[in-house]
């Protein structure tokens, strides 16, 4: 059987775990709003970013359906999910904002119960997390593919708010700060694994939440963007690319990268670098309100060219970030969106010579009314550390 309860928690929060419920109750009517300008009936939202993102709720899925049901006609937003997972919810605004919760038990089908809260054929918009366990049973109760929520809410959390600036805030001067301590740990010797083991405890330290990634390439590993940690040892003029980052409540990322030399580098290498760091530089330089996107990417790319360096950049030059590391926009060619205040994302070229090395520099900005404000600080060049 399932049932119809008004879920009760504590009183709202005064720490940092999630924002004020004026904050979800305000995103939830501007969802149902822009669901309705699309021509969807109701976005169903389960565990992933967009549910953190509309309640504050850091629940998990499983095989049992949990789900936000948001009706675009005006009715009341309310949660589906198994009794057995009602305190999943303590951790969000659903108290606060009197959502009605249909607590539902084994042996009830809960693809129906979402379905009574919806207009009998409605269009529907699912999270881009949903499972397939999810997604299929209700392709098969609606009798047609649901569209995806990412084109409704997309328009919510590309654009950040205040207190979701000042959050971004917090995480990229608490990664400046593990930056700011490499020359501790990075040193021959010493392996990529035992390096990064340091550095996630210190991100921890300062304020994390969890180490989200943790990249340590040195001399060839450099030149695999998406690199982890090995058990190679580094060595004395080793090029290594430091990618690190993870959330801070209430669940905003920080992602920065810089390039570290371990004794003098090679100067033909220090030179190509620095082209880089001009790249960088302006891409930072050409974002502002009424760019596009793959502005800020051909900024970069093109200044690269020039130096005859355009084949070893191969990579999108940034991504949104906010509550996932990766988010809309993608600052990439082909990307015409225009960029507006509030817009949150990485500004990261990369250069990389397979089998020898390779660097990145990644700041996370935010769109300003007359540019960009930079969320990180620490210096942008080849740093250069003891050897």
């Amino acid at each position: 059987m399932s049932s119809e309860s008004s879920y009760s928690a504590t009183s709202d929060r005064a720490d940092a775990s999630r924002f004020p419920t004026a904050v979800y109750a305000d995103r939830l009517a501007r969802a149902a709003q822009v669901a309705e300008r699309s021509g969807i009936d109701g976005l169903l939202i389960t565990p992933g970013p967009d549910l953190r993102y509309l309640i504050g709720s850091r629940a998990d899925s499983f095989e049992r359906l949990t789900c936000l049901v948001v009706p675009s006609d005006g009715s009341p937003p309310s949660v589906v999910l198994p009794r057995l997972e009602l305190a999943s919810l303590g951790d969000s605004a659903v108290s606060e904002l009197d959502l009605p919760v249909h607590d539902w038990v084994d042996g009830v089908d809960p693809y129906e119960v979402v379905a009574s809260l919806l207009p009998e054929t409605p269009r529907t918009a699912v999270a881009d997390a949903m499972p397939a366990l999810h997604l299929v049973p209700l392709t098969r109760r609606f009798g047609a593919l649901p569209a995806l929520a990412t084109g409704v809410l997309r328009e919510l959390r590309m654009i950040k708010d205040q207190a979701e600036i000042e959050a971004l805030r917090r995480a990229g001067a608490a990664i400046d700060r593990v930056h700011a301590r490499m020359d501790e740990w990075l040193r021959p010797g010493r392996t990529e694994a035992e390096i990064a083991t340091d550095i996630t405890a210190a991100i921890l330290a300062e304020g994390h939440t969890e180490a989200a990634f943790v990249i340590v390439g040195s001399g060839p590993h450099g030149a695999d963007p998406h690199h982890e940690v090995s058990d190679r040892v580094i060595e004395s003029g080793d090029i290594v690319v430091i990618d690190i980052g993870g959330p801070v409540e209430p669940g905003y990322n920080s992602d920065s990268t810089r390039t570290y030399s371990v004794g003098e580098p090679d100067s033909r290498v220090a030179d190509r670098i620095a082209t880089l760091e001009a790249a960088q530089r302006a891409a930072v330089e050409a974002v502002r309100p009424g760019a596009t996107a793959e502005s800020v990417d051909a900024a970069a790319r093109d200044l690269l060219a020039e130096a005859g360096l355009a084949d070893v950049f191969v990579h999108r030059t940034g991504h949104g970030i906010g509550l996932s590391v990766h988010e809309e926009p993608y600052i990439v060619a082909g990307n015409t969106i225009t960029l507006e205040p509030g817009m949150a994302f990485s500004v990261e070229p990369g250069i990389y010579f397979p089998g020898q090395w390779g660097a990145r520099i990644e700041d996370i900005v935010v769109v300003t009314t007359d540019g960009c404000e930079p969320m990180n600080r620490r210096p942008r060049g080849l740093t250069v550390l003891p050897g």
